[in-house]
């Protein structure tokens, strides 16, 4: 199947048209090949995604969005990460499993859909019964995301902005909110009601993630009174105060700063006030500890 979607790629709103099955590159900086970064049990999610065991997440290595503030550069820009088979990533997915990962968490996963769509399938009929994560920058194709109905489990998009000058600015992506609101919409479609085991664990659900930006307070408003507008309590919105400016954003004035305690509590407290009861919160803490791992191939 991946061949054909990949000959002339539009698996993304980029629409590169390239032939990635004969190794061009396109927005995302990927061929057909599969190249993963890192493949382990990550303790950093939400709650009701690691728990206590972790989630058994599986690092691709290229991105269609490009941030000029990722907090994952290295990867994003493909400059880790090793070639793989298919069939090797459908036994990465065994081997988490066999650590006791709860759930196969899938980290910027788009351009690999087919690919990904095969993983599964193999990995299915080897035992691999854990609920799928896709965890992605919301920049999506709905055409591209119906390959994955009957796959996903649960979807852990992004929603950076409503602002298509701000979207622009940092992303190149002036037209974001157009896709990331449709995309949210047929996961929704897709997933229905969340769903939680024993341990509190999510098994089904889209949750939805917002960064919270320095500077940009009422964008995030505006994300967050979309989303609960929109989508009420089908979705849990997880607000981020983890945003840590690296050194690609030093010409980026405005934004090569953390977020403040003030800035993010007033985003937290505007949630509160507006109903939104499906959340997830980060202390002051978070914002000094990193998120970001070694991309050094473990697990690969």
């Amino acid at each position: 199947m991946h061949t054909k979607l990949l000959a002339d790629c539009i698996l993304c709103p980029r629409n590169c048209h390239v032939d990635r099955a004969h190794g061009q590159k396109g927005y995302c900086g990927a061929t057909a090949e599969l190249v993963v970064a890192r493949a382990a049990l990550h303790m950093w999610e939400e709650p009701c995604i690691s728990g206590k065991n972790g989630s058994g997440t599986v690092f691709f290595s290229g991105c269609s969005m490009g941030c000029v503030y990722c907090q994952n550069y290295n990867v994003a820009k493909g400059l880790a990460g090793k070639k793989i088979a298919v069939d090797r990533l459908a036994d990465i997915f065994i081997e988490l499993q066999r650590q006791q990962a709860n759930n196969i968490n899938l980290v910027t996963p788009s351009h690999y859909v087919p690919q990904i769509v095969e993983a599964i399938t193999l990995a299915r009929g080897k035992g691999l019964y854990l609920p799928i994560v896709y965890n992605c920058g919301g920049y999506e194709k709905a055409e591209t995301l119906k390959l994955l109905e009957g796959y996903i489990d649960i979807y852990l998009p992004d929603f950076k902005y409503m602002s298509k000058e701000i979207s622009q600015k940092y992303s190149n992506a002036g037209d974001y909110f157009d896709y990331a609101s449709e995309a949210i919409k047929e996961m929704v479609r897709q997933i229905g009601e969340p769903a939680f085991n024993e341990d509190g664990v999510m098994i089904r659900g889209v949750l939805v993630r917002h960064l919270t930006l320095p500077g940009y307070l009422k964008d995030s408003k505006k994300v967050v009174k979309y989303l609960y507008e929109t989508f009420g309590n089908t979705i849990f919105i997880s607000i981020m105060n983890q945003y840590t400016p690296l050194s690609n954003v030093e010409r980026y004035l405005e934004i090569n700063r953390k977020v403040t305690d003030k800035e993010y509590n007033e985003l937290v407290n505007y949630a509160i006030c507006i109903g939104v009861e499906n959340g997830f919160i980060q202390d002051g803490e978070t914002a000094l500890e990193s998120f970001i791992p070694e991309f050094d191939e473990e697990g690969v």
